[in-house]
């Protein structure tokens, strides 16, 4: 349709980002193809930048700069003794931006599903590690309301067994099906005041 293979290129790859479709990834080129100065070429330096200086840790999971210690990981100062696990980042900066939790987080990296994501490839076995380590008393699991995230969580309650940490979940206010990072600050208090002990089971 352009012939411009660089235009061609860059509108699949903005097509391929959350809540853009082919229409929005053309509007968003033709206006950065009109302000080279003032967008393109400070945005190509920022993407470069995070490239190669932001990662994920590989303890907690959340992101963090290659040149400086996991500032999740390191926070002695708050000492705290809880931590809350999500799935995603984007799951921690919501809980985050609502103030309502004031503990360590971890972000498995996905969920225990049918679609190829293996029990192997979220960060369980580090979490675990953590809370032995860092004698936490409570395990409080943000996974979403849908089978993977219930799944998810009743693998990682599993895995805490043999840890003294109770093991929380959201409750009251926290839909089925839901996602954590498309929940409001109401809704997220309610889940976290509610929560309730999961119960090991019996053997």
């Amino acid at each position: 349709m352009h012939n411009i293979n660089e235009i061609d290129n860059l509108i699949k790859l903005i097509s391929k980002l959350p809540g853009l479709g082919p229409k929005s990834a053309k509007r968003i080129v033709l206006k950065l193809i009109n302000n080279k100065d003032e967008i393109v070429k400070p945005l190509a330096n920022t993407l470069a930048q995070v490239y190669k200086n932001v990662l994920r840790c590989n303890s907690c999971g959340t992101l963090k700069s290659s040149v400086a210690k996991c500032i999740n990981c390191e926070n002695t100062k708050g000492n705290f003794n809880k931590i809350c696990v999500v799935e995603d980042i984007a799951d921690q900066w919501s809980i985050e931006n609502s103030s309502i939790f004031q503990g360590y987080f971890h972000i498995l990296g996905g969920t225990i599903s049918s679609s190829g994501q293996r029990k192997e490839d979220l960060l369980i076995n580090s979490l675990v590690e953590r809370v032995k380590r860092d004698k936490i008393d409570e395990v409080i699991l943000a996974t979403s309301a849908t089978v993977e995230g219930q799944t998810t969580a009743y693998y990682i309650q599993d895995s805490l067994k043999k840890t003294n940490a109770k093991v929380t979940k959201l409750a009251q206010g926290l839909p089925v099906g839901g996602e954590i990072e498309s929940l409001d600050d109401g809704t997220l208090y309610s889940a976290f005041k509610n929560r309730s002990k999961l119960n090991s089971n019996s053997d």
